[in-house]
């Protein structure tokens, strides 16, 4: 179910920060409370190798998406404790130590769950037990979510385990959408801040397309 368009989930999950300390986040409260843009970027596994090349990407790109009063969230279904030990863990023994945003620890996966996003490929019923077998790890795929200052969701995506995402790509769509909001212009193609847009009728479009 595409949550572009509506709000995100309304719940708390547990996270971790770089000092150690545990508490709750959520993310539409985050977005509102903040009156900030959120991105929510959820990754399978901690001490895993894909994955801190993603976290230390975003922790590179922070004082970019400060600038655009946006908050980064990272995610995964790993506990608080094992966050932490990824946290302390350095850089140059797969760690993330320097990353300074919090991480969701959504173990229980109520979130994960809601967002349909974990690696449960297939089930099967089990007579014997009464009971279904899931195939698949139980982990989240590498989702993210970006989300207004009312918590709506203007652009989510997945990809799968071996595909690490583009951070850059998250910085255009976020000016894209900030000049929506502020211009109310639409975003033609490749477009980037400092790139003309157009007004969304049949006269934009052909003075744009007739100028590109």
């Amino acid at each position: 179910m595409a949550l572009v368009g509506k709000k995100f989930p309304n719940i708390a999950v547990d996270a971790m920060n770089e000092m150690g300390d545990t508490f709750k986040i959520n993310v539409l409260e985050e977005a509102k409370k903040n009156n900030k843009k959120v991105l929510l970027f959820w990754y399978p596994k901690d001490f895993t190798f894909v994955c801190p090349t993603e976290l230390h990407a975003f922790q590179a790109a922070l004082e970019e998406f400060e600038k655009r009063n946006v908050m980064v969230i990272g995610a995964s279904c790993d506990t608080p404790e094992v966050h932490f030990a990824w946290l302390n863990t350095p850089k140059d023994q797969g760690g993330i130590e320097g990353v300074t945003y919090p991480l969701l620890a959504d173990s229980n996966r109520n979130l994960a769950n809601m967002l349909r996003i974990l690696d449960l490929s297939s089930e099967t019923y089990n007579e014997e037990t009464d009971s279904y077998v899931y195939e698949g790890d139980n982990v989240t795929y590498r989702a993210t979510y970006l989300i207004d200052e009312e918590g709506t969701v203007f652009h989510e995506g997945v990809n799968h385990m071996p595909l690490g995402r583009n951070v850059n790509e998250f910085l255009r769509l976020i000016d894209a959408y900030t000049h929506v909001q502020e211009k109310g212009e639409v975003c033609p193609a490749n477009w980037e801040e400092g790139k003309e847009a157009m007004t969304a009728d049949r006269t934009g479009v052909a003075e744009y397309l007739s100028s590109n």
